[in-house]
């Protein structure tokens, strides 16, 4: 598999976009947070973080026993253009719905 479809197979599901947009901020997060975050399940986190580490995407720091995670400069890019394409996305829902206009039968 190439990175190319790698990324596209991350980036292109809820869950892994839900993990990106709740790593974007300034604060390093734990992982059982962000599991609770996206509404996944501790080791299914894990194995998204995983990934994200090996694509350069995302840096773990462990302190104690708590391992903090933080996107790389890459990563706060993708996540800041997902959060833009979801803004779009959203835009998509809203304002008056235009419905071709029904069609007038000849009778009387």
């Amino acid at each position: 598999m190439t990175t190319k479809t790698e990324l596209e197979d991350l980036f292109l599901r809820k869950k892994p976009t839900r993990l990106m947009l709740s790593m974007n901020s300034e604060k390093p997060k734990y992982v059982s947070i962000l599991a609770k975050e996206t509404d996944c399940t501790y080791s299914h986190i894990v194995k998204l973080l995983n990934m994200l580490k090996k694509l350069g995407i995302a840096t773990f720091d462990k302190k104690g026993r708590v391992k903090y995670v933080t996107l790389t400069a890459d990563g706060k890019e993708i996540a800041n253009i997902l959060e833009t394409l979801l803004r779009k996305f959203s835009k998509f829902g809203e304002g008056p719905s235009e419905k071709p206009e029904k069609e007038k039968s000849g009778r009387r």
